[in-house]
């Protein structure tokens, strides 16, 4: 635990501080994305939630993404993967592969408009 990330054993001693940082971000992307005039539907908007809170995991346990293929974002439009981006930053520990996942959420959400 050298390098600040958790083992599995320790994910569960942080499972509050897990959760509050889902929540937070959660919070905090929806309001990013009502400014911006996109709302989930229901199902987005679970998708999302589970997405986010899987990130918030990811950040305080140091988890790795398995490998993702950056072409296969290359359709996302410029405005979801900049917002998409913005929520990684929020984080401010996440890899880019976070985004690229994390766009196709506000992607398809923006169909609903």
């Amino acid at each position: 635990m050298e390098n600040g990330t958790v083992t599995n054993n320790d994910t569960v001693d942080r499972t509050a501080e897990i959760a509050e940082l889902g929540e937070k971000m959660l919070a905090w992307t929806k309001d990013l994305l009502k400014q911006h005039d996109i709302v989930p539907n229901a199902v987005q908007e679970q998708m999302l939630s589970s997405h986010v809170r899987a990130m918030a995991l990811r950040s305080i346990t140091g988890e790795p993404l398995p490998e993702v293929d950056a072409s296969l974002f290359e359709e996302i439009s410029q405005d979801s993967m900049n917002l998409a981006k913005q929520v990684v930053a929020k984080f401010g520990n996440l890899p880019v592969e976070e985004s690229w996942l994390l766009s196709v959420h506000f992607e398809v959400a923006k169909d609903n408009i």
